[in-house]
């Protein structure tokens, strides 16, 4: 797999980046490779459009509703019915929580928000239940956060070996997360809050907890993200590596790596 950083971003847009979105792709045994999105937010269609066209994409996986990962499907909707060369001949699957149709109808406006069903295939995620998207094999599990959100596990065997990238969406810590996450080669875990700032619970990680979560889970590398223009990566990256002595660092907007 390849992991290419579109936006990463906490709670909204940044001066440097947009907000969460992560281009996956994985080649399949006839050397077909699959594109899929790991959340769609605020700015991030934009900065997308560098690394392949939105008719590319093969599905986009959302995490949960919040607009900072969603809400950049209203203005690929335009790029994709749109486009001089006609609609793409097939819709477009988005895997979200129940409410995902009517979340982007309402987002969209009504004049034309019911008409989104043209371009995107909207399905629902089941806890645990895996979904199939060419290579890629992604189980969905429900995580600790105030609206219905999911961490994703996305899977490519290769051969005899099973690559493994744990994507934590946004969540507090919670044995879900260790689980989605178990032995995974890379652990994509936001990391809004600071452990000297912030003490509500249920919401999002630290960069403690995020740490703490990749050495129950025994990954091999963690990578922070979702930090807000406020929050200082390497303050984030001291505490996460503070609990876990494995390879962690910060994502950046544009980097590319391999899983």
């Amino acid at each position: 797999m390849r992991l290419t950083v579109v936006g990463c971003t906490g709670s909204f847009p940044g001066p440097d980046s947009p907000a969460s979105c992560y281009l996956v792709e994985a080649d399949d045994d006839t050397g077909r490779t699959w594109r899929v999105l790991l959340d769609l937010g605020s700015g991030a269609l934009g900065p997308l459009q560098r690394w392949l066209a939105p008719r590319d994409v093969d599905a986009v996986l959302l995490s949960h509703l919040h607009p900072d990962h969603c809400l950049d499907l209203t203005g690929m909707y335009v790029a994709l019915r749109y486009h001089p060369d006609g609609p793409p001949p097939d819709r477009i699957p988005v895997y979200g929580p129940e409410g995902t149709s009517r979340r982007l109808a309402e987002a969209y406006g009504r004049e034309e928000g019911g008409k989104l069903a043209s371009v995107y295939d909207v399905r629902t995620w089941t806890d645990g239940d895996p979904v199939t998207i060419g290579a890629l094999t992604i189980v969905p599990s429900i995580v600790d956060h105030p609206v219905p959100a999911y961490g994703l596990r996305l899977e490519h065997r290769v051969g005899g070996r099973t690559f493994v990238l744990a994507y934590s969406g946004d969540t507090d810590a919670c044995p879900a997360l260790t689980r989605l996450a178990k032995d995974a080669d890379l652990l994509l875990a936001e990391a809004c809050f600071s452990e000297d700032r912030d003490h509500a619970r249920h919401i999002h990680l630290t960069g403690l907890r995020a740490g703490q979560t990749a050495a129950d889970a025994g990954v091999r590398r963690l990578l922070l993200t979702h930090l807000p223009v406020w929050t200082d990566p390497e303050k984030a990256v001291a505490e996460a590596a503070s609990a876990f002595d494995g390879d962690v660092g910060a994502a950046r907007p544009g980097a590319r790596y391999d899983v």
